[in-house]
């Protein structure tokens, strides 16, 4: 996995709640995109007070990386791209702005010329060669995505789109063509109970004719594990008609510490589950999900 040394190029709040960040720089020469819309990378940042000081990890044989010996690791978190632009070199990534974490609190006092990491990206958007329609499902952290999931929808597809945001002041400019809809709901976001699954159920009720359809949820990720049993389990919806994406969860460090706290055994139990090649992943979700819920977590 190539690791890439980036620069912010410029800094633009699009709402109140948005922030976009455009990076450039000859550590991006080899940044390959996926071309799918909901691409993702890790973003790797400056490790202390001193914003130019960036400690990047180097790759390892097999994926994943490495902090060299000595060095501090840099926090890591995981963002989606807005846009790539080969010919000019440069990467968009739009931040979600609230009042803590590191990302959030980098991207608020991004400057020209900060360095910043990346990871080549991956892409979870699998539609089926049928597609006729597709449902976008998300809160403010997979806007992003799904505005370019809309961008690069082949014609002839229609769209309907939700996007739950903490209020008007939240809400940005979403490509539509003729037959597609889009819909703001207000709340969740940390600000109150996320109604995603709501949201999914009342636009795939059971009965619901789903010939040449694909549906795409991305956010909050306790809310997602009620709207990936509500579409596999309750409407028995095939796992190549659907993908489910936790982009976030609240008070995400208590959750981390109660997790490091698990017994080694259970923990192992965890990890071996996801090297079972025969298990669709979206069941192997579910199945892994199951066992969170049970350990409380």
């Amino acid at each position: 996995m190539a690791i890439h040394r980036a620069e912010v190029a410029s800094v633009r709040r699009l709402s109140e709640t948005m922030t976009r960040v455009t990076l450039h720089g000859d550590g991006l020469a080899g940044f390959t995109s996926t071309g799918t819309g909901d691409e993702y990378v890790r973003v790797f940042l400056p490790h202390g007070t001193d914003r130019g000081e960036l400690s990047l990890p180097e790759p390892v044989d097999g994926g994943g990386w490495r902090t060299p010996e000595g060095r501090p690791e840099a926090p890591m978190r995981t963002y989606t791209i807005r846009a790539v632009r080969p010919e000019a070199g440069e990467v968009d990534i739009d931040f979600v702005r609230h009042d803590h974490g590191a990302a959030s609190e980098w991207a608020a006092a991004a400057r020209p010329g900060d360095p910043v990491g990346l990871t080549g990206p991956t892409a979870l958007y699998r539609p089926p060669a049928d597609l006729a329609w597709q449902l976008l499902v998300t809160d403010l952290t997979g806007l992003p995505a799904a505005a370019r999931l809309l961008e690069q929808t082949p014609e002839g597809v229609r769209s309907r789109t939700v996007v739950e945001v903490p209020g008007p002041s939240s809400r940005l400019e979403l490509p539509a063509r003729p037959g597609d809809s889009v819909t703001w709901e207000y709340g969740g976001n940390g600000h109150g109970p996320s109604r995603l699954a709501e949201l999914v159920a009342a636009r795939v009720p059971h009965g619901a004719d789903l010939t040449g359809g694909y549906v795409w949820v991305a956010g909050q990720t306790g809310e997602l594990r009620t709207v990936r049993r509500y579409l596999r389990k309750e409407l028995g919806l095939a796992t190549d008609r659907f993908k489910v994406v936790g982009y976030w969860m609240p008070e995400a460090d208590s959750w981390r510490r109660r997790y490091d706290a698990l017994p080694a055994e259970v923990k192992t139990e965890l990890t071996e589950m996801w090297e079972k090649p025969t298990v669709d992943t979206e069941d192997l979700n579910l199945t892994y999900e199951e066992r969170l819920g049970a350990l409380g977590l």
